[in-house]
C-alpha cells in the first residue's frame, strides 16, 4: 500500500506542477483586448475563441488526472489504519505510570482550644 501511496503523490505532484507551466505559457483570453481598439485585429473581443488549441487540451487532462489523484490520495489516506480514540488518549496508555509521593502530614496544632482542624477527617 506505501508503494501505490508514493507512486500516487508523485504522480500527483509531477501533474501538479506540469499544470501550473502550461497555465503560465498559455496566452490569455485578454490579452488581445488592446488590439481591438486600433492597434490591430482580434478574432473577437468577448465571442467564441474557436477551436481549443493543443495547450489548452492538455492542461484539461492533466486537471481531469490531478483530480483523480487527489481523490486517489484522499482515499488512501482515509482508509489506513487509525488509532481508536484520540491521540492524547494513545499517548497516556502508552505512557509508564509514575507514583506520586507521599503527602505529607502535618501536626495538628493543639494549643488553639477553637480550632477547627481537629474537625477535619484525615
Amino acid at each position: 500500500m506505501d508503494f501505490i501511496y508514493s507512486t500516487t503523490l508523485t504522480v500527483h505532484i509531477l501533474v501538479g506542477l506540469a499544470v501550473i507551466a502550461l497555465v503560465l505559457v498559455q496566452h490569455g483570453k485578454g490579452a488581445d483586448m488592446g488590439a481591438a481598439f486600433g492597434s490591430g485585429s482580434s478574432g473577437s473581443l468577448f465571442g467564441a475563441t474557436g477551436s481549443a488549441n493543443f495547450l489548452s487540451r492538455t492542461t484539461a487532462a492533466l486537471a481531469a488526472v490531478f483530480f483523480l489523484t487527489s481523490l486517489g490520495l484522499s482515499y488512501m489516506a482515509g482508509s489506513r489504519t487509525q488509532v481508536s480514540g484520540s491521540v492524547v488518549d494513545a499517548a497516556v496508555q502508552s505512557a509508564p505510570a509514575e507514583t506520586l509521593p507521599a503527602k505529607p502530614e502535618l501536626p495538628l496544632p493543639t494549643g488553639v482550644p477553637d480550632s477547627k482542624a481537629r474537625d477535619i477527617p484525615k
